[in-house]
């Protein structure tokens, strides 16, 4: 895992690799904390080869971006025969030479234009929108897809903004409140704050609530449960089940070149009432019909 242990996507992806493995294979996770610690991420891929070499595992696992880099590229990639699986990678799988001979995996792709149009559907006033990440590899590659999307995306996308800090948040308040109807978010964990701590994604919202007055859309499933309004979210089960799959199928002796890489389709709408209701949105009953709905923890 390219995170901490505690981080809810990883979790949700645990949860798809454990449903599909769970039963049939010894299983053990490494977490490298690149989110909230980048600096050690290098050293913390040194010590998941050395968990490697100890354990001559069937099959390896490697979830988001970073594990590719920094722990696949150096350590695996052409150099071993152990089948690995990616799984949450944002970036293009060519820019890291998958699929290889015994490397392929799943694609993350977040459902940007979708969730536009369901926000678009609980606000129809809605004509702009801006996109906020952490100043990361994930924050650039969602920036790629919007590049290549927005033509399609039913708002104006009236700026992207990469942040590092909070007081970058705080200084963008005033223009996001005149530029943009909407915010979309994602990948802000890791953010730091004045005294340089990096902070989990519901204390960088908390933040971001404080400098803008407008609604945000979500990218996960646990963006709606801490504040954003609403989002059609991607699941980490789907993208650890995925990747499960495949590793499994290789372990059972398809080879991994007949193994193609996949990405993620299946999206689940919802909504957070605690945020409708602060905005004062009223949908009209067919919008809410078949999505999940929510309220921020108190």
């Amino acid at each position: 895992m390219s995170y901490e242990q505690d981080n809810p996507w990883c979790q949700e992806i645990r949860e798809g690799i454990d449903g599909v493995l769970g039963e049939s294979s010894e299983i053990a996770y490494f977490y490298m904390d690149t989110k909230v610690r980048f600096a050690n991420g290098e050293q913390r891929a040194r010590e998941a080869y050395d968990l490697y070499r100890q354990l001559e595992p069937d099959g390896v696992i490697t979830v988001d971006d970073n594990a590719q880099w920094m722990f696949v590229l150096p350590y695996l990639q052409g150099k071993v025969d152990t089948p690995v699986m990616f799984c949450g990678v944002n970036a293009e799988a060519e820019k890291y030479g998958f699929p290889s001979d015994h490397v392929s995996g799943s694609l993350e792709r977040g459902h940007i234009g979708e969730s536009i149009a369901f926000m678009k559907q609980l606000q129809p006033d809605m004509a702009s929108i801006c996109f906020m990440v952490k100043d990361s590899p994930s924050g650039a590659a969602l920036k790629r897809q919007v590049d290549v999307e927005q033509s399609g995306y039913l708002a104006t996308v009236n700026g992207f903004f990469a942040v590092r800090t909070t007081a970058d948040i705080v200084a963008l308040g005033p223009r996001l409140d005149s530029d943009c109807d909407a915010v979309y978010l994602d990948s802000l964990e890791g953010i730091s704050d004045d005294d340089g701590v990096a902070l989990d994604h519901a204390r960088v919202f908390a933040v971001l609530e404080r400098a803008y007055t407008g609604p945000t859309v979500g990218a996960n499933r646990y963006h709606v449960e801490q504040g954003a309004l609403s989002a059609v979210v991607k699941t980490g089960q789907e993208q650890g089940s995925a990747a499960a799959r495949l590793l499994l199928k290789a372990m059972q002796g398809t080879p991994v070149s007949d193994l193609p890489v996949t990405r993620n389709y299946r999206g689940r709408r919802i909504i957070n009432v605690t945020a409708m209701e602060k905005h004062g949105i009223r949908p009209r009953p067919i919008v809410l019909r078949g999505a999940t709905l929510v309220r921020t923890a108190e």
